[in-house]
Parts: structure tokens; sequence; C-alpha cells
């Protein structure tokens, strides 16, 4: 049974619980993420039908926010109590259990992969597995967009120690990340940090993007290509 099996109905509570300290709910850094995705698929071109891979999708969260307008998503998870959670949830993606090795799609057939706080809960002799698998699913010109928790804001560790499905965690800073996309072969389009202020729009959302290149933000974001080969 999956770590995340025992969790799959109390997620949010459970988050929740580990940022309380905050003030802030675990819908904050959904919408901030969300956002950040939507903007990251247009700019890039990904088409309402192309095939979108959530790796990690949990409860279908980020299905929710995403499937009204890409109507290709797949989430795909090794809990299958939070994969039977995520077809509840939203009945406009497909969710797809999974060993977490080898991800059930043929080679290239994939426009866009997001991995969201997903890659820390890896083991780290599996790291190069996953962003092979990553890479080998998506079509050339595909991207990959990575968010994880910045180990370098001291709330965030805090909030990772207190979090009771982060116990095992190895948490990667940003250069790491981008370093390891790199000796997978992909091409860094975007690097930014993000949730310095919890924030997306009107001023305060602005001044959380021109905090962007400092390390003050509770998380980051790296955005990859798969070049044509």
């Amino acid at each position: 049974m999956s770590e995340f099996d025992q969790h799959a109905s109390t997620y949010a509570s459970a988050v929740n619980d580990s940022i309380a300290f905050s003030g802030l709910k675990v819908d904050t850094f959904v919408r901030a993420k969300a956002f950040h995705l939507r903007r990251m698929f247009q700019a890039n071109g990904i088409d309402p039908a192309d095939r979108i891979v959530d790796v990690g999708c949990g409860i279908g969260t980020y299905e929710i926010e995403l499937s009204d307008h890409w109507s290709n998503m797949v989430g795909i998870d090794v809990s299958e109590r939070s994969i039977a959670q995520a077809r509840l949830n939203c009945a406009k993606a497909e969710f797809l259990g999974f060993e977490g090795k080898t991800m059930p799609f043929a080679s290239q057939s994939v426009a866009a992969v997001f991995a969201i706080c997903v890659w820390h809960h890896v083991p780290l002799e599996d790291w190069t597995l996953f962003l092979s698998e990553i890479r080998r699913i998506l079509r050339p010109g595909g991207i990959v967009a990575v968010f994880e928790h910045n180990p370098w804001n001291p709330l965030t560790r805090w909030a990772v120690e207190r979090c009771v499905f982060d116990k095992d965690a190895v948490l990667l800073s940003l250069p790491t990340a981008r370093e390891l996309l790199c000796e997978a072969g992909f091409s860094i389009s975007k690097c930014a940090y993000i949730l310095s202020i919890p924030a997306t729009g009107g001023i305060l959302g602005r001044v959380d993007g021109w905090l962007a290149p400092l390390p003050t933000g509770a998380q980051y974001m790296v955005l990859a290509r798969k070049e044509t080969e």
C-alpha cells in the first residue's frame, strides 16, 4: 500500500494543519500553481485537446482547476485510494494507477507533463528514472513543469517537518532540480521562486513576480523542454 493511501481522504486537512502557523490554507497554494500552469500551457501552445499528464496527481486537485479548458488531462499516481478519490472529484479527467517507475504512456505521446511537489517523494535512487520516463513520454518540443518546496525558505522547511506525509521527503533546491533536468536531456526555459507573497493578481501578484529571482519563495517552479530530436 502506498504511503498516501492512508491520507487520500484527509489530504487537504493534513496540509492545512502543517501550514496553520501561516494563516493560509492549501487552496491559496493550489490556485497560485494552477495560475502559473495556465500561463505556461498557453505561452507554449498547449492546445485544449493536447494530452497533459499530471505525475503524482493525488486526489485530482489540479485536474479540477484545469480540465475545463484542457480536456485531455490524465493524472497518474501510485496511491490506489487517491486515484479512486480523484475519479470522484473530477469526472472530466482520466486517472490511472501505476507502480511508480514505468509511466503508462507510449513514447512521444504527451504534449506536457507537470509534477507538483512530487519529486521530493521519489526515492533518491529513482530520480534518474523519474526524469527519463518523463522525457520518454513527451513528444519532441513537449514541456515539463516541476513545482517543488524551496528548502532555502525556513518556513517551508518547518511546514514540511510538520506534515504527516512528508516525514521521509528529500527536498531539492532549484539549482539542483535545474541541473538534474539538464543532465536528463532537457533544456531549461524558465526558473522562478514563487509565493514569496501569497498572491498572483493585483499589485501583490506583481511584487511576487518581481521577487521571482530571489530564493525567498515558499516554492519554486522550473519549466523545461524536450528539444526536437
